[in-house]
């Protein structure tokens, strides 16, 4: 990108949590208080080491030393990634705070892990956005709607839940989606209902003939964190209205993290209330995982229909799922898709 004729500043950089916000023609941040999902200006310092983010766009974007960007506060939970999260009375201007993840979340940084990030680093919060009228411009601003009335058009659903993170879901989710599109379906819909937004995860589903693909930024929110957060159920109604209402020959929701984190019970609670059976598939790293994720499920009122992940990826570990599991186990990170 060509920078104007007399000006020195670079463009001010996106993230991509920002991906429904318009373009801004103009940045006047002023010092007040952020609160979650407000668009903020922060600043990487001027001795700091690049930091790579996923942009607006969707492509790996590197933040250099005294580069200013647009993010927005809010919370992380993982098993094995970053925890952190907003300070209460929301993130003060001057102060440092942390890029909890790629996507654009800045917090206080409360726990790392032993895994590299390329996104994790102090930066400085300058400022929030104006949207007019003394407001805030916050990504709550530009969520996506059900048009008309939410009339749930019955298409069919897809649960893909899982033990834990990095364990496959979004594998079997695609294995799914491969499936329904061999078999003729023209029009499906993903939502990856809970965890942390990602362009490149969405880009995925499309890649593979997702005629629509959603996430929580979709909805007005930089994650589904924290669990047990307020306001959930009101969340996750608004992404079904939307996702059950399109006109589609199925719906495959995804939903990220475990089955106790990222608010995946309240999820799950919001979707018996208008789907009590859906096709459930179970994604575990190993038998013992799937078996005590099938007695939670159990308790929650669903019942798997197929087991992927880890735990089927020889022919030993499959048949011991299926055996203490009494569910049909099969391994689909081999691109084969799931039957139907």
């Amino acid at each position: 990108m060509s920078r104007r004729p007399g000006v020195d500043k670079a463009p001010v950089k996106r993230t991509s949590v920002l991906r429904r916000v318009p373009p801004i023609a103009q940045l006047f941040p002023r010092p007040t208080r952020a609160l979650e999902g407000d668009v903020c200006l922060f600043q990487l310092g001027p001795s700091a080491s690049p930091i790579v983010v996923e942009s607006d766009v969707g492509r790996a974007m590197t933040i250099v030393a005294g580069d200013a960007f647009l993010a927005v506060p809010g919370h992380r939970e993982s098993t094995r990634w970053v925890v952190g999260g907003i300070p209460d009375g929301g993130l003060i201007p001057g102060r440092d705070y942390w890029v909890l993840a790629a996507s654009g979340v800045v917090g206080k940084l409360i726990g790392n892990s032993p895994l590299e990030h390329s996104h994790l680093a102090p930066v400085k919060y300058l400022g929030a956005l104006r949207a007019g009228r003394g407001k805030t411009l916050n990504i709550r601003q530009f969520v996506a709607t059900a048009s008309g009335r939410a009339t749930d058009r019955r298409a069919r659903l897809f649960l893909v839940v899982g033990t834990s993170s990095e364990v496959g879901k979004t594998t079997a989710a695609v294995a799914v989606l491969r499936a329904l599109r061999q078999q003729g379906h023209a029009s499906v819909v993903v939502l990856k209902a809970t965890g942390t937004s990602s362009i490149s995860e969405l880009a995925t589903y499309l890649d593979y003939g997702a005629a629509h693909a959603f996430d929580c930024i979709d909805f007005g929110l930089p994650t589904t964190y924290p669990s047990d957060r307020d306001g959930a159920h009101a969340f996750f109604d608004a992404a079904l209205d939307v996702c059950l209402s399109m006109p589609a020959n199925a719906v495959i929701v995804e939903c990220g993290g475990d089955l106790l984190g990222a608010n995946v019970p309240e999820f799950l609670e919001c979707l018996k209330l208008r789907r009590p059976d859906p096709n459930v598939i179970l994604v575990a790293p190993d038998a013992l995982a799937a078996l005590g994720a099938k007695r939670v499920l159990h308790e929650m009122g669903l019942a798997i229909d197929l087991i992927a992940g880890p735990c089927t990826d020889t022919p030993t570990l499959r048949e011991r799922t299926q055996a203490l599991c009494g569910v049909p186990a099969l391994n689909l990170a081999g691109g084969q898709p799931a039957p139907l």
